[in-house]
């Protein structure tokens, strides 16, 4: 009798470390399920339309605020060959930089033995247009505005012709080569100096 007693603890011992040692139970163990309230990292969020985020080029016009100094602010525009003519410092390049980095070197060269300690300012007013052409009621240049799409650019142009392909669209990105094809099955923003392209339909 002792015996068997025995021998059924020893049994019951076994299923009992048995137990304890598995590793699916669900706490995030290696090779286990992740915890219940494990949450992957967000995305990436690219922020668009700031300052660190947009890049100058010709034909943009700009607010330029030199604090104290009146006769050296005003309104300027991004000449073709992408440089402003400023006040006392002549050309800065302007083109491919960003706002705040043009505003960087707008203070740089006044600091450069003109002003002492420059507090600058920089704005800009009025993009460079976009182009659209292709199956279009009137194609051409036309001004640019913030959150523009390619189907606000379309209804700009005077809407579709009956040859367009209503499905896709070609753009151009301002200081590129290539044009790139995009669905028209959801909203396409538009870029300053891009060039849309809408393509006849095969029928």
């Amino acid at each position: 009798m002792n015996w068997l007693i025995k021998c059924m603890f020893a049994l019951c011992l076994l299923v009992v470390v048995t137990g304890c040692s598995g590793t699916g139970d669900g706490l995030g163990s290696s090779g286990g399920p992740a915890p219940a309230n494990y949450s992957s990292p967000a995305p990436e969020t690219v922020t668009t339309g700031n300052n660190d985020a947009y890049r100058l080029g010709a034909g943009d016009k700009m607010s330029v605020n030199v604090f104290g100094e009146n006769d050296l602010s005003g309104e300027f525009l991004v000449g073709d060959d992408g440089r402003v003519d400023m006040p006392l410092i002549g050309a800065v390049q302007a083109q491919g930089q960003t706002v705040t980095e043009f505003q960087n070197a707008v203070v740089e060269r006044y600091s450069a033995g003109y002003l002492k300690d420059p507090k600058v300012s920089v704005s800009v007013l009025n993009y460079r247009p976009f182009f659209i052409q292709g199956e279009v009621g009137k194609g051409g240049e036309y001004p640019y505005k913030a959150g523009l799409t390619v189907q606000d650019a379309v209804a700009i142009a005077g809407g579709f012709t009956y040859r367009a392909n209503t499905d896709k669209a070609f753009i151009r990105r301002a200081g590129q080569d290539k044009e790139v094809e995009v669905s028209l099955a959801q909203r396409v923003t538009l870029n300053p100096g891009d060039i849309v392209r809408i393509p006849e339909r095969f029928f």
